[in-house]
Protein backbone atom coordinates (compact mmCIF):
# COMPACT_ATOMS: atom_id res chain seq x y z
CA UNK A 1 0.00 0.00 0.00
CA UNK A 2 1.20 3.36 -1.00
CA UNK A 3 0.29 6.46 0.58
CA UNK A 4 0.65 9.89 -1.65
CA UNK A 5 -0.46 13.52 -2.07
CA UNK A 6 -4.07 13.67 -3.49
CA UNK A 7 -3.91 14.03 -7.57
CA UNK A 8 -6.30 15.93 -9.29
CA UNK A 9 -6.53 12.31 -10.87
CA UNK A 10 -8.15 10.90 -8.20
CA UNK A 11 -11.13 12.66 -7.71
CA UNK A 12 -14.00 10.55 -9.16
CA UNK A 13 -12.10 7.80 -6.90
CA UNK A 14 -12.67 9.91 -3.92
CA UNK A 15 -15.95 10.79 -4.03
CA UNK A 16 -17.03 6.97 -5.23
CA UNK A 17 -15.15 5.87 -1.83
CA UNK A 18 -16.65 8.83 0.16
CA UNK A 19 -19.85 7.32 -1.21
CA UNK A 20 -19.73 3.82 -0.23
CA UNK A 21 -17.90 4.69 2.83
CA UNK A 22 -20.81 6.30 4.37
CA UNK A 23 -23.25 5.34 2.48
CA UNK A 24 -26.44 4.92 4.72
CA UNK A 25 -30.42 3.04 3.39
CA UNK A 26 -31.05 6.75 2.67
CA UNK A 27 -28.16 7.43 0.58
CA UNK A 28 -28.93 7.88 -3.06
CA UNK A 29 -27.43 8.75 -5.94
CA UNK A 30 -29.58 11.91 -6.05
CA UNK A 31 -28.44 12.14 -2.13
CA UNK A 32 -25.28 11.16 -0.95
CA UNK A 33 -23.92 11.05 2.45
CA UNK A 34 -23.03 14.53 3.37
CA UNK A 35 -19.27 13.88 3.23
CA UNK A 36 -19.21 14.21 -0.24
CA UNK A 37 -20.32 17.36 -0.57
CA UNK A 38 -17.85 18.18 1.99
CA UNK A 39 -15.27 17.13 0.48
CA UNK A 40 -15.54 18.74 -2.86
CA UNK A 41 -16.35 21.99 -1.22
CA UNK A 42 -12.92 21.59 1.21
CA UNK A 43 -11.07 21.12 -2.10
CA UNK A 44 -11.81 24.17 -3.57
CA UNK A 45 -11.49 25.80 -0.38
CA UNK A 46 -9.05 28.33 0.55
CA UNK A 47 -8.71 26.01 3.74
CA UNK A 48 -6.93 23.04 1.72
CA UNK A 49 -3.45 22.35 2.44
CA UNK A 50 -2.50 19.99 -0.64
CA UNK A 51 0.06 18.23 1.28
CA UNK A 52 -2.84 17.20 4.14
CA UNK A 53 -5.11 15.73 1.10
CA UNK A 54 -3.99 11.87 1.20
CA UNK A 55 -5.19 8.87 -0.89
CA UNK A 56 -4.15 5.47 0.50
CA UNK A 57 -3.50 3.36 -3.11
CA UNK A 58 -2.99 -0.19 -3.74
CA UNK A 59 -2.93 -1.98 -6.75
CA UNK A 60 -3.34 1.42 -8.51
CA UNK A 61 -6.74 1.72 -6.89
CA UNK A 62 -7.65 4.79 -4.52
CA UNK A 63 -8.58 2.30 -1.05
CA UNK A 64 -8.22 5.13 1.14
CA UNK A 65 -8.78 8.75 1.64
CA UNK A 66 -7.69 11.62 4.31
CA UNK A 67 -7.80 15.18 4.23
CA UNK A 68 -7.24 17.90 7.45
CA UNK A 69 -7.64 21.29 6.30
CA UNK A 70 -7.04 25.13 7.94
CA UNK A 71 -8.78 25.45 11.06
CA UNK A 72 -8.18 27.32 13.82
CA UNK A 73 -8.50 27.17 18.03
CA UNK A 74 -8.61 30.44 19.61
CA UNK A 75 -6.63 33.27 17.26
CA UNK A 76 -4.08 29.98 16.51
CA UNK A 77 -4.02 27.99 13.66
CA UNK A 78 -4.68 24.33 14.08
CA UNK A 79 -5.97 21.54 11.72
CA UNK A 80 -9.13 19.69 11.11
CA UNK A 81 -9.08 16.17 10.01
CA UNK A 82 -11.97 14.71 7.93
CA UNK A 83 -14.00 13.20 6.42
CA UNK A 84 -11.80 9.93 6.29
CA UNK A 85 -12.67 7.21 4.63
CA UNK A 86 -11.93 3.31 3.56
CA UNK A 87 -13.22 1.41 0.94
CA UNK A 88 -15.66 -1.03 2.59
CA UNK A 89 -13.73 -4.01 1.29
CA UNK A 90 -10.46 -2.70 2.70
CA UNK A 91 -11.67 -1.71 6.34
CA UNK A 92 -9.70 -3.31 9.43
CA UNK A 93 -7.01 -3.68 7.29
CA UNK A 94 -5.00 -0.83 9.00
CA UNK A 95 -5.28 1.59 5.55
CA UNK A 96 -7.35 4.01 8.08
CA UNK A 97 -4.49 3.54 10.66
CA UNK A 98 -1.59 4.54 7.97
CA UNK A 99 -3.63 7.16 6.53
CA UNK A 100 -3.95 9.08 10.02
CA UNK A 101 -0.28 8.21 11.21
CA UNK A 102 0.62 10.16 7.53
CA UNK A 103 -1.21 12.82 8.30
CA UNK A 104 0.28 13.18 12.10
CA UNK A 105 4.09 12.93 10.04
CA UNK A 106 3.04 15.34 7.44
CA UNK A 107 1.48 17.84 10.02
CA UNK A 108 4.19 17.24 12.66
CA UNK A 109 6.89 18.01 10.04
CA UNK A 110 5.48 21.07 8.75
CA UNK A 111 4.78 22.51 12.61
CA UNK A 112 1.42 22.59 12.69
CA UNK A 113 0.59 22.76 16.85
CA UNK A 114 -2.94 20.18 17.17
CA UNK A 115 -5.02 18.00 14.88
CA UNK A 116 -8.51 18.13 15.78
CA UNK A 117 -11.83 15.50 14.71
CA UNK A 118 -14.80 14.65 15.67
CA UNK A 119 -14.87 10.66 16.02
CA UNK A 120 -15.08 7.55 17.97
CA UNK A 121 -12.21 7.84 21.06
CA UNK A 122 -12.01 4.06 21.00
CA UNK A 123 -10.65 4.70 17.51
CA UNK A 124 -8.86 7.57 17.56
CA UNK A 125 -7.54 7.26 21.26
CA UNK A 126 -4.98 4.89 19.60
CA UNK A 127 -3.55 7.72 18.28
CA UNK A 128 -2.47 10.07 21.28
CA UNK A 129 -5.94 12.22 20.45
CA UNK A 130 -8.06 13.00 23.71
CA UNK A 131 -11.04 15.19 23.99
CA UNK A 132 -10.72 18.63 23.45
CA UNK A 133 -11.39 19.46 26.73
CA UNK A 134 -8.97 18.40 28.17
CA UNK A 135 -6.64 20.66 26.64
CA UNK A 136 -8.80 23.91 26.76
CA UNK A 137 -10.43 23.27 23.41
CA UNK A 138 -13.99 24.14 22.81
CA UNK A 139 -16.08 22.06 20.70
CA UNK A 140 -18.13 24.11 17.74
CA UNK A 141 -21.08 22.13 19.64
CA UNK A 142 -21.08 21.34 23.27
CA UNK A 143 -23.14 18.27 22.55
CA UNK A 144 -20.46 16.28 20.60
CA UNK A 145 -18.89 15.70 24.05
CA UNK A 146 -15.84 13.38 24.04
CA UNK A 147 -16.55 12.72 20.40
CA UNK A 148 -14.55 15.96 20.02
CA UNK A 149 -11.33 15.28 20.34
CA UNK A 150 -7.64 16.79 19.79
CA UNK A 151 -3.90 15.60 19.14
CA UNK A 152 -1.67 18.25 20.56
CA UNK A 153 1.91 18.01 18.41
CA UNK A 154 5.35 19.48 19.27
CA UNK A 155 4.65 22.82 17.92
CA UNK A 156 1.30 23.04 20.21
CA UNK A 157 1.45 26.43 22.49
CA UNK A 158 -0.65 27.34 25.08
CA UNK A 159 -2.20 29.63 22.79
CA UNK A 160 -3.51 26.30 21.51
CA UNK A 161 -6.76 26.51 23.97
CA UNK A 162 -10.41 28.47 23.38
CA UNK A 163 -12.95 27.74 20.38
CA UNK A 164 -12.29 25.02 17.66
CA UNK A 165 -13.47 26.54 14.36
CA UNK A 166 -13.09 24.00 11.50
CA UNK A 167 -12.59 25.45 7.89
CA UNK A 168 -16.13 27.11 6.26
CA UNK A 169 -17.30 24.55 4.27
CA UNK A 170 -17.86 22.70 7.69
CA UNK A 171 -19.76 25.41 9.09
CA UNK A 172 -22.19 25.73 5.74
CA UNK A 173 -23.61 21.88 6.80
Amino acid sequence: MLIRSLESADHAAVEHLLAVAFATPATTADAPPIEVGLNTALLDSDALLPHLALVAELEGEVIGYCISTRASIGESDALGLGPIGVLPGQQRLGVGSALIAETVRVAEAHGEGAIVLLGDPAYYGRFGFVPGSELGIVAPEPAWGEYFQALPLAAVTDAHRGAFRYARPFEEL
